[in-house]
């Protein structure tokens, strides 16, 4: 017997493969784990298809058992490869050095690395004196962290070094630590005076405060690494570019005026904290009479001729090969010059006098600096790891390759945020433009090392600029070749020439950064276009630049992200909502108030709350929603229960009668239901009996009782909950409240476009019982119009008076309706039947359907009466059918 196969050499083919098949499922099942599965699932498919490409119509079915737990996997095991992709995470160079491109690469960063290591070297000379340390430690700071960071950044083009807003709340810090005041002495050891015109030791002073900033920077950089290992990358989100945009522009004013008095050649005190700026500028004014005119001269005529050559670079740069190093230029005559006309001693000009030659030995950290220094050290930390990666990003973007930002955590709390946020700005520009991306984790560890390591040599704080970072890219870098190399420039310096740059005027040096501020001040250009596009926005720029200004720089850091969170959490505690309608012969859904065109579904309403629904804005959905309806539904509900009490009051001092068509006043009495509603509302006690709320009332017309209750004019709402991303419990039980509400005063509620996860959020909060079920719930808007719609067709083709029946036969107590008389040319209803039969031949079940929906007045029911006319309809269509 074939039973459907070819022949027997067929079937025993077909067996020999099901076999294969079944124990194929075992074997692989047996093993477990979650390629089992998968192996079971592609089984199982192929076993379907045998028996749907076999003939026999009794072909056997394989029926896998259900899986069994398999061992528990291998070991994780420790080989060549894996070894070198961690190595790879922690060391990014061994992942793009060996695809360097030689040939193609190598011109380019040379001459890329010797035009930012002399601009280099002349920012670290500046930006020294922002650190208020002696110029000769700011060239050690823009040699050693380079070194580490070739190895650990994953950044091709930024510059690594000092950046004047980093550097100036290191000078904070060092200043409030170690003020003139603390190193006053009497006698011939004095080598300078302070503001009032005290003899101060300015070298124990210099040591001091250069112990201080490597301190600082030591702790800066442990911040950073922990902050890395930890993954804190992220934070960077929250600084946005509003808030980085007010910071650094607040950040230059303090800039220009901490070196305006170099500028001047004018002794003021250090002042440090809130209005500390505001306290500079006055002293400085009001010292300005004691300006040194060659300095000032110096100083004016380095800051326009460096501008307007920036000026030609930025216009001509598609001409220009490789942008001019004006600095070096300026810095190169104003030293000749210097030493040919001898200002110091002629015209008493501030000069750099001396710079160490070769480098000191490394020096351990003053640990017990560590408590004073803490919470500024983590503001620099995360400030400068912000403008690093912020640099690093926007070239990551334009040459498309990824940074890792995580490795730049290595201050402590002021610091760090600052430092992160400035590494992250810049970091972020360069990698948009050369499509890649920055890890802000391995960052963080990369910086973190970098400071550590630099702290020890006696450098402060470290991480990128725009400016150096520019040059580095513009001059054709391609990777951080460039920046070793411009290393090697900055190492020439410290070795040879140092000594050549010692008649260089102070002034000349504070020229060079504020010249170098242009771009910070260009952003103040941004507010008009912000407020244009985003108000909010605006007023985080402004608000953080001004309590910059103000509070310093990081108090006012903190101050401006805090009201950046503060607008978010307003913006989602007072969201966007509306009311929605129907573009005619689509399914598109528009808001009411913005499209002229859109026309509202008859009896729908539909609201979009355009936020997550939690705590703290559910009073505004709330609102929303009595706003969109236009009424309240509980006020609704509290006064039909008044109403439907005094309907009761008054039916039985028998100033109303109840009949079949609804409530009526007896004809000649004085109704004293339309009497004022002054009553006050009662809602503790408005329960009223189910007979009485059976009584069939038309709430949108006008009462037998004077009780002003709103009209509803819809039937549904709609709930768009397209952007509502999640619920809390607190949203949960308030929606749920609504629904009942709405389902009181016969409002049905309906959900569309929600997202998946709310459902499962619902569920959770016990969102859904015998009442309030999952078909309220519906894809689209539009689907849920459709459904309304066929709904209320469906209920317009029903007998009001069927309904009314079914009210009654409900009824456990039924209602006492009076008899009323009817008029002469109503039809009575066993007649209206009787002659329904005659005319019309109707089958016994339509009879009875017909003889159900036209229940005859309650007040001659009787159930004899009832079965007779019952048979008597009966017996009439058997004849009919049967004679």
């Amino acid at each position: 017997m074939q039973h459907g196969f070819g022949n027997s050499k067929e079937a025993s083919v077909r067996a020999k493969q099901l076999a294969l098949t079944a124990s194929t499922l075992a074997g692989r099942r047996r093993a477990g784990g979650s390629k089992g599965q998968l192996v079971r699932g592609r089984g199982h498919h192929l076993s379907a298809g045998l028996r749907a490409a076999s003939p026999a119509p009794h072909s056997p079915r394989i029926i896998p058992p259900p899986p069994a737990l398999g061992p528990p996997p291998p070991p994780l095991k420790c080989s060549r490869k894996r070894t070198f992709q961690i190595a790879k995470s922690f060391l990014p160079i061994l992942e793009w050095l060996p695809n360097y491109r030689v040939k193609e690469w190598l011109i380019s960063d040379i001459i890329s690395g010797i035009s930012t290591g002399l601009v280099a070297t002349l920012q670290g000379l500046a930006y020294a004196l922002l650190v208020a340390v002696p110029v000769g430690y700011g060239l050690y700071s823009a040699f050693f962290p380079i070194l580490t960071y070739f190895f650990l950044g994953t950044s091709r083009h930024i510059s690594v070094g000092p950046f004047p807003v980093v550097s100036l709340m290191v000078g904070s810090v060092v200043l409030s630590m170690a003020p003139d005041e603390n190193f006053l002495i009497e006698g011939s050891n004095a080598t300078g005076t302070n503001g009032t015109g005290a003899l101060i030791d300015t070298e124990s002073r210099d040591a001091e405060r250069v112990l201080i900033a490597s301190t600082l920077t030591f702790l800066v950089g442990i911040l950073q690494v922990v902050f890395g290992v930890l993954q804190i990358g992220f934070i960077v989100r929250y600084l946005a570019d509003p808030l980085v945009g007010g910071f650094t522009t607040a950040a230059a004013f303090q800039v220009l005026v901490s070196q305006l008095k170099i500028v001047l050649n004018v002794s003021t005190k250090n002042y440090n904290g809130v209005l500390s700026i505001i306290y500079t500028l006055v002293e400085t004014f009001e010292k300005i009479g004691t300006t040194n005119i060659a300095d000032l001269i110096a100083g004016l005529l380095t800051i326009f001729v460096c501008m307007v050559v920036k000026e030609i670079n930025d216009r001509f740069k598609h001409k220009i090969p490789i942008p001019i190093p004006i600095e070096v230029i300026v810095t190169i005559v104003a030293t000749g010059i210097s030493y040919a006309a001898d200002l110091e001693k002629k015209y008493n000009a501030g000069i750099v006098k001396s710079i160490p030659r070769g480098f000191l030995p490394p020096e351990p950290p003053n640990v017990s600096l560590f408590s004073q220094m803490i919470a500024a050290s983590f503001s620099i930390a995360i400030v400068a790891y912000a403008i690093a990666v912020s640099v690093g990003k926007v070239y990551a973007t334009k040459y498309d390759y990824a940074i890792d930002g995580n490795q730049m955590i290595a201050a402590s709390f002021s610091i760090a945020i600052v430092a992160y946020a400035i590494a992250v700005s810049v970091g972020k520009v360069y990698a948009t433009k050369y499509d890649y991306a920055i890890d802000g984790n391995q960052e963080f560890i990369a910086f973190g090392f970098s400071n550590i390591f630099s702290g020890a040599f006696s450098c402060f704080v470290a991480t990128t600029a725009l400016s150096r970072t520019a040059v580095q890219e513009s001059t054709g870098g391609k990777t951080q070749v460039a920046g070793i190399i411009s290393a090697g420039i900055v190492l020439i310096s410290i070795v040879a020439l140092g000594k050549l740059l010692e008649p260089l005027q102070k002034s000349v040096l504070a020229a060079v950064v504020i010249a170098n501020l242009k771009g910070m001040f260009m952003q103040v250009f941004d507010v008009p276009r912000l407020w244009r596009q985003n108000k909010v926005d605006a007023m985080i720029w402004v608000f953080t630049c001004i309590a910059s200004i103000i509070l310093g720089l990081d108090l006012g850091l903190l101050a401006g992200l805090l009201f950046g969170l503060l607008t978010v959490v307003l913006r989602v505690q007072f969201p966007s909502w509306g009311g929605f309608g129907n573009i005619p012969g689509t399914d598109i859904y528009k808001k009411v108030k913005d499209y002229k065109n859109v026309i509202e579904p008859e009896g729908v309403k539909i609201l979009k709350f355009s936020s997550p629904i939690f705590y703290a804005n559910i009073d505004g959905l709330k609102s929303s929603l009595k706003s969109t309806v236009g009424f309240d539904a509980v006020k609704v509900y509290n006064k039909r229960l008044k109403a439907l009490r005094k309907i009761q009051k008054l039916i039985k001092k028998g100033k109303l009668k109840a009949t079949k068509n609804g409530i009526i006043s007896e004809p000649g009495i004085n109704n004293e239901a339309f009497e004022n509603d002054e009553e006050p509302e009662d809602n503790q006690d408005l329960q009223v009996p189910t007979k009485e709320v059976e009584i069939q009332v038309d709430w949108n017309s006008e009462l037998p009782v004077k009780v002003n209750i709103p009209k509803v004019p819809i039937h549904s709402l709609i709930l768009d909950f397209g952007a509502v991303t999640f619920l809390d419990i607190v949203a949960v039980r308030s929606i749920k409240t609504i629904i009942k509400e709405f389902e009181r005063i016969d409002v049905r509620v309906y959900f569309a476009s929600y997202q998946d996860n709310l459902i499962s959020q619902l569920e959770r909060g016990a969102f859904f019982d015998d009442t309030v079920r999952k078909d309220i719930f519906f894809l689209t808007v539009h689907d849920a119009v459709l459904y309304i719609r066929n709904q209320m067709t469906y209920n317009d083709n029903q007998d009001p008076i069927f309904e009314k029946i079914s009210l009654m036969q409900e009824s456990k107590e039924p209602i006492d309706f009076t008899e009323a008389s009817h008029p002469d040319d109503e039809l009575d209803v066993q007649e209206e039947v009787c002659t329904l039969e005659l005319n019309v031949s109707i089958p016994l079940p339509v009879a009875l359907s017909c003889a159900v929906r036209v229940w005859p007045p309650a007040s001659t029911f009787s159930i004899n009466k009832y079965c007779l006319w019952i048979l008597n309809i009966s017996a009439k269509w058997r004849k009919s059918h049967f004679p």
